[in-house]
């Protein structure tokens, strides 16, 4: 499966769970061990388990094997590395804690909106 058909996938069952704020990051020019992260929020530990869990479901019916996941139910950041994508499940505490999205963005130019 290309990459952007995993993305599309990966993206259209976190959906389906309702994921929310899911964000893409495309980390291709900063990294060298995947192409796409996906950062979403989920209500709970619990969600934030089963969102990882429904998608690995979805990619292994579509052939493809994930290399991990870690994190369980009582977790309040779950990954699940897919090779080319890695999903990020975490708790708004957590998402707001840990700023994934600012991480990886340290070096683009900042956009900024006149008022």
């Amino acid at each position: 499966m290309q990459t952007e058909a995993l993305l599309a996938l990966v993206e259209g069952e976190l959906n389906e769970r309702k994921a929310l704020d899911l964000t893409v990051l495309d980390v291709r020019e900063k990294t060298s061990f995947t192409d796409y992260m996906i950062v979403v929020t989920a209500t709970s530990n619990r969600h934030a388990k089963a969102l990882c869990d429904y998608v690995e479901i979805k990619v292994k019916e579509n052939g493809i094997l994930p290399l991990g996941m870690e994190g369980d139910m009582n977790s309040d950041w779950v990954l699940l590395d897919l090779g080319d994508v890695i999903v990020h499940a975490m708790t708004k505490e957590a998402r707001d804690h840990y700023t994934l999205e600012k991480l990886w963005t340290v070096g683009e130019p900042q956009i900024q909106i006149a008022a």
